[in-house]
């Protein structure tokens, strides 16, 4: 990657591992994740974290809450920028965009939890907005979730349907070794 590519990992805190969510896909997602973490910091690209800290005092995100804090192997680093998010689009009431603006940075790649709702929200709008948008597909991870017909799908259905939905439209999605590959060439 010749030019500037900021990293964002959205969600990856405490509270994403409660008993209390519906079973996941993807059980390697956090090493792709952290292998990703890894090889920017090597190049000195952009890290960008963000969690959600909910509106609601009973969410396991709530402020003060320890499943809002950042898992550790994914604590950013105290040059490293964090968003605050409330609602799943990590650009929707922050200043994401103006912060990548502000660095001339063009080019985004998106990595967490969950595929579905927070990534696939962040990505639309990133693609949106004119960013050059990569999903790193193996280093996302979604939750089984009902259909609006009311049919269960698993996770593993629910996250390629998300990247479907994505790819080529908003972003391209890739493995993680294709976009170390890039990052590295």
């Amino acid at each position: 990657m010749s030019e500037q590519t900021a990293l964002i990992i959205i969600d990856m805190q405490k509270g994403m591992r409660s008993p209390t969510l519906p079973p996941r896909n993807n059980p390697q997602a956090e090493d792709n994740i952290a292998r990703l973490h890894a090889a920017w910091r090597e190049s000195g690209q952009p890290v960008i974290s963000v969690r959600h800290i909910s509106r609601s005092p009973a969410s396991v995100f709530a402020p003060g809450q320890s499943g809002a804090e950042f898992q550790e192997r994914f604590l950013p680093l105290p040059h490293e920028h964090v968003v605050e998010k409330n609602v799943p689009d990590a650009f929707i009431h922050t200043s994401l965009e103006r912060w990548l603006h502000a660095r001339a940075i063009r080019h985004l790649v998106i990595a967490g939890v969950s595929t579905n709702n927070s990534v696939e929200a962040s990505a639309r709008t990133a693609g949106n907005l004119g960013f050059g948008t990569v999903v790193a597909a193996d280093a996302c991870f979604a939750f089984d979730k009902q259909d609006f017909g009311g049919t269960w799908r698993s996770a593993e259905e629910v996250h390629l349907m998300a990247l479907a939905n994505l790819h080529g439209e908003y972003a391209q999605v890739l493995c993680t070794d294709d976009v170390i590959a890039q990052l590295t060439s």
